[in-house]
Order: C-alpha cells, then sequence, then structure tokens
C-alpha cells in the first residue's frame, strides 16, 4: 500500500511575513490520517483552515486562504514544500495571518521536514489521475493539465527585461528533483514594483535576504541560484497552489506566464471538471485501483 504520510514530531521555527512584515511563529505538528493539511491560528482561538481550493481568498501576489474571517497568506513556499516530500497529513500553527517568507524559497521548510521526519499512517494514499485535458487561457496566459503517469511541470515565462525575456523548463516532480532543483528557488520582484508595493501595504518585509530583485541591467543580490531561477521559482509557486486540489496529482501541468491567479483559479476549475479525472489508489503491484468520487463540496470561493 502506498500509505498516507505525516511528521513524527512537531518542528517550529521564526520568521518574518513578506507583506506584513510581522515576525511569525509556525509550528508543523503531526496529524491522523485523513486530516488533510490545516492552518490553526493560535491567536485566534485556534480556528482551523483547511488548505483546500474551497477557502482559497484573495490572491495578490501570494495564494490566501480564509475561513469564517479567520485568514492565511502566503501558503504557497510551504504547502510545496510539504506535497512535494508527501506529507499528506499536518497541522501548521501560526500566531499571525501570513506564514514566513524566510529566505523566499521552499528550502527552509524541506529542512524543518527534514528535522521532524516523516511517517506512514495505516492509511492509503489517494491520488487525482487525469485523464482528460482541462485548460484555461486568460489573455497571453494559459495554464493546462494533460495525462502522464507521473506529475510533470512544464513552464514558461517572458518579461520585458534583459534577463527575462524567456525562460523554460520541464520537470518530473519527485522529492529528490524538487529538493535539488526546485526548492532553493527565491521569489523574485522588479526594483521599479518595490515602492508602488510598500505604498499599497505590501512587501514591507521584503528584503535582499528573501526576495531576487531585478534592477533596470541586472539582478541586486549578490548571485543566483540557477541561471533559470526566475522559471524554476514559477514551478515552486505552481506545486504549491495545485497543492489546493486536496490531493496529490498525476498529469501534466503546463503553464505560460501564469501566477496565483491563474494557478488558483485552475486548481477550482480541476475539481468542477469531474468528467477530466479519477481518483485511484496504487495498489501493491503498482497498478491504479479507481475509487468513487467524493461527496459534491461547496462551490469554491474564487480569487478576487
Amino acid at each position: 500500500m502506498d500509505a498516507q504520510r505525516t511528521l513524527r514530531r512537531q518542528i517550529s521555527c521564526v520568521g518574518i511575513g513578506l507583506h506584513s512584515g510581522n515576525k511569525v511563529n509556525l509550528s508543523l505538528k503531526p496529524a491522523a490520517a485523513d486530516f488533510g493539511i490545516r492552518f490553526r491560528r493560535t491567536d485566534l482561538g485556534h480556528h482551523e483552515v483547511p488548505a483546500t481550493v474551497h477557502n482559497l481568498a484573495g490572491i495578490q501576489l501570494a495564494t490566501g486562504l480564509a475561513r469564517n474571517e479567520v485568514t492565511v497568506e502566503t501558503v504557497e513556499h510551504l504547502l510545496a514544500a510539504l506535497v512535494s516530500m508527501s506529507v499528506d497529513n499536518v497541522c501548521i500553527e501560526l500566531n499571525s495571518p501570513e506564514v514566513p517568507i524566510m529566505d523566499g524559497s521552499a528550502a527552509p521548510f524541506i529542512y524543518l521536514i527534514h528535522e521532524a521526519g516523516v511517517k506512514s499512517l495505516q492509511a492509503p494514499r489517494k491520488y487525482l489521475k487525469i485523464v482528460r485535458p482541462i485548460a484555461i487561457s486568460r489573455g497571453d496566459k494559459r495554464i493546462a493539465l494533460y495525462p502522464s503517469d507521473h506529475f510533470k511541470v512544464t513552464y514558461s515565462i517572458s518579461y520585458d527585461h534583459p534577463l527575462l525575456r524567456h525562460q523554460s523548463r520541464t520537470l518530473r516532480i519527485t522529492e529528490e528533483t524538487f529538493i535539488e532543483e526546485v526548492a532553493p528557488a527565491r521569489t523574485f520582484t522588479f526594483l521599479k514594483d518595490v515602492e508602488m508595493l510598500r505604498q499599497n501595504g505590501l512587501a514591507l518585509g521584503g528584503s535582499l535576504e528573501n526576495a531576487i530583485v531585478l534592477g533596470e541591467t541586472g539582478v541586486l543580490n549578490n548571485a543566483l541560484r540557477f541561471d533559470d531561477e526566475f522559471v524554476r521559482h514559477k514551478i515552486l509557486d505552481a506545486v504549491g497552489d495545485l497543492a489546493l486540489v486536496g490531493y496529490p496529482v498525476i498529469g501534466h501541468l503546463v503553464a505560460h506566464r501564469a501566477g496565483h491567479a491563474l494557478h488558483t483559479e485552475f486548481a477550482a476549475k480541476i475539481l468542477e471538471e469531474t468528467q477530466a479525472w479519477r481518483l485511484v489508489e496504487a495498489s501493491a503491484d503498482g497498478a491504479d485501483v479507481p475509487l468513487p468520487l467524493p461527496a459534491k463540496a461547496p462551490a469554491p470561493r474564487l480569487a478576487n
């Protein structure tokens, strides 16, 4: 049986919210089978917000969730680390509305998961396997999922900037490839946008320590971690946003110039397109065992 997994023990960290600039205490706690990934606001009476598309809230340069007026923001990097490490069940406690940005990548969260350890549970893991293409396009932005035997991502970006005319990468996402080739890629922004962001109350915790900043001709940081760090970070974001489907996906995700708003709109569309996928378990011989569809959930709250 391909079993669900959780953490072996609790682990904690402290960081800064990228947009709020506030100090955040964050703890990852083991959880039982079928608990899923849930955020728990310890500063608001331990109210929980499950990490699903049905709790999507306003998307503004990051992915946010809300339930019963309780919000959690900038969840995508942590979600990407958890699902790529096959952690199905975890309670994420934090005392602030925003997950800490750490160094702007998912690598610190991978470190936390490694330190906590991972253990199997006595319940099978369910996968969402794509059997027919699903696609969305919004102007020159587009995103699609195609049938595949594995979870694979092809992402391309294009900006009017000397360093970012065009970047593209295709990668099969496994624990190893995510850790080595995706997790260290940091979030990025343009120097010309920083002042505008701060005037709008965003990026208040941003610095060269937790983001790549692009000036007119180059990077203000000392060095890039990869020549194509920008598109790798977009893959990271897409993996985290797609986690809101609620199941590991088996399919080939293809995106061009997409972002959090399109990623999350697409995650909601996937669940609506019930003819395009089936829930499966992996049997002992590696074959897919089809499962009945889940009960119909309430309509997702789409991003503003």
